[in-house]
């Protein structure tokens, strides 16, 4: 069985198409992300599959079970947590854990039972009597996520968990997901962070409420840069070079990367036939892809 199953999903706020037939199924156990521009309709779709929205048309299953059928069981198998923080920020990590078990009519042992097992699990030292607002960005984060976590749902959705926390915070939640995914709980995720993305066993890429493509993190960079990808390291402070190469043939995109230029080629041979011309005015070497130029050429430039 999917931990989720998505056929022809549709969501229009009037006569806009948030989600517009969107087809795809997660594995039990797999960490799943979900990438894209603001706006393209990744948080839409997270609610639909939480059961806070309802779809237009198409067909959803979470952990077989259908949101419009009724809500409660949906409930039971699902954590949820938004890109902003979902605390109580005046209330202490306790009161906020007291709250979420309530909600979910957890019994009392096994609550406390989970609730410490979930503390040790994050490695939280701050204490449960602090004030949410007085934690740092990334433990309201981590904590936020034991709220999620604290009925023992099958899978998790995770909304930019890690958007405005440091880069030391960051790599910590990931092993925390990590470790979630060992222990069999399926992660969906969204995010901005190309390196966070690397660390999914697939990615789908949506632009304008679509699904444009839908791998592994490598075989994406393979589909989506079968000729050569090179990098271009200016040796001018002119660039009427960029112009001219955009309008070779053998070029798909050119790109500014920081300082540089990343150049998809449709013919590699043929591209540095044309570089070879220009050798005055770049360096050029044959690079590896990255998700992020993945994401630049699929999501942001083949508009």
């Amino acid at each position: 069985m999917f931990s989720v199953e998505v056929k022809n999903l549709t969501v229009k706020f009037g006569s806009f198409a948030a989600v517009d037939g969107i087809s795809f199924t997660v594995e039990k156990g797999e960490i799943f992300g979900f990438l894209g521009a603001n706006g393209a309709g990744k948080t839409t779709t997270i609610r639909v599959l939480c059961g806070l929205l309802i779809p237009t048309a198409g067909e959803v299953r979470v952990m077989g079970l259908d949101p419009k059928k009724g809500l409660e069981p949906v409930k039971a198998k699902v954590g949820y947590m938004s890109q902003k923080f979902t605390l109580y920020q005046d209330m202490t990590v306790s009161e906020n854990l007291d709250f979420t078990s309530a909600l979910h009519r957890i019994p009392k042992g096994e609550y406390h039972h989970r609730r410490k097992e979930l503390l040790d699990f994050i490695g939280f030292r701050a204490g449960t009597g602090r004030l949410v607002r007085e934690l740092s960005g990334g433990t309201k984060q981590e904590v936020s996520l034991v709220a999620a976590l604290l009925h023992d749902p099958d899978i998790v959705f995770l909304d930019e968990p890690t958007a405005g926390v440091s880069p030391a915070f960051r790599a910590r939640f990931w092993q925390l997901i990590r470790r979630l995914s060992r222990t069999g709980k399926t992660v969906f995720v969204t995010t901005h962070y190309m390196d966070e993305a690397e660390q999914c066993g697939r990615i789908a890429l949506m632009r304008d409420g679509r699904i444009i493509a839908l791998n592994s993190p490598e075989k994406l960079k393979k589909e989506a840069f079968p000729e050569p990808l090179y990098e271009l390291t200016p040796l001018t402070h002119s660039r009427a070079w960029v112009g001219k190469l955009k309008n070779e043939r053998s070029v798909l995109d050119v790109n500014p990367y920081g300082m540089r230029y990343h150049v998809a080629t449709r013919d590699g041979q043929a591209f540095r036939k044309a570089a070879g011309h220009m050798r005055g005015d770049f360096e050029i070497r044959p690079i590896r892809p990255s998700l992020e130029d993945v994401f630049i050429h699929l999501v942001e430039t083949k508009k």
